[in-house]
């Protein structure tokens, strides 16, 4: 039953193989569903930037198309994709100081080595009053059900460590980094790096990803059902915090005193 469910084009395939990502890349174009739900991440993620000069990057592009909806990004991979205009590390951002008034990425912080490393580059790249905006993978009482029995990737929320396990790019994950960050540790992450104020947490989607299929699976839901299921999650909005999926998380650089 697993192998029937399985995408076809990624079916077998090495997840740290950059053809994995072209193959994935084909899979968001084809699916209907799953392109309209990362629309309405890209639509939550350009809602943050702020106004004023200054590069937008987008870390780990991927198989998205976040390009589409914010004019003049800068994307970006930790391998070569015909489609990026750069290949960097998120550890070691090539970019002067206050070079860039944001930094984007969907599911990409909780496969960071080091997650420290990067938010004190990132003070460094981004302009007083930029921002980190994002979307990641959250830990509620249904999604730990979902991401530790139907999930590829580690889910541990009681991991001591702020690092994804180790492995390749998108292997090495733990899908519930960024909820110790910002909820378990929240008062360790604003000690350590005082420099970032955490603006805004907001869980969302417990159904729609399920349904997408995501970018391993079949799709569950045919595209025009959508709005249906938009419909039906804004309503279930009131227990997104015990049940969303994932999170939009915001964070704003401090101006220097």
């Amino acid at each position: 039953m697993r192998r029937w469910l399985e995408q076809p084009l990624t079916r077998g395939l090495d997840l740290d193989d950059p053809r994995t990502t072209v193959a994935r890349r084909e899979v968001v174009r084809r699916k209907r569903f799953l392109r309209r739900l990362y629309g309405d991440w890209y639509a939550d993620l350009r809602a943050a930037l702020p106004e004023g000069s200054g590069g937008i990057l987008e870390l780990g592009s991927g198989a998205g198309f976040l390009a589409d909806s914010v004019p003049r990004l800068l994307r970006s991979e930790v391998f070569f994709c015909p489609w990026v205009e750069a290949v960097l590390d998120a550890h070691h951002l090539p970019f002067a100081e206050g070079a860039l008034r944001a930094i984007v990425m969907v599911n990409v912080l909780h496969h960071l080595p080091s997650p420290s490393t990067f938010f004190t580059e990132a003070a460094r790249a981004v302009r007083a009053g930029g921002v980190i905006a994002m979307i990641e993978p959250w830990n509620t009482p249904w999604s730990r059900f979902v991401y530790r029995r139907l999930h590829h990737e580690p889910f541990d929320p009681n991991a001591s460590e702020w690092a994804a396990t180790a492995g390749g790019p998108l292997t090495g994950a733990n899908g519930a980094l960024p909820w110790i960050l910002f909820t378990r540790d929240l008062h360790h992450f604003a000690a350590r790096h005082p420099e970032w104020t955490v603006e805004s947490v907001e869980p969302h989607m417990p159904i729609r990803y399920l349904l997408s299929g995501g970018v391993g699976m079949r799709s569950f839901m045919p595209g025009f059902t959508y709005p249906f299921w938009r419909a039906l999650e804004d309503l279930l909005k009131p227990i997104s915090r015990r049940a969303g999926m994932f999170a939009r998380v915001v964070l704003r650089h401090r101006p220097a005193r």
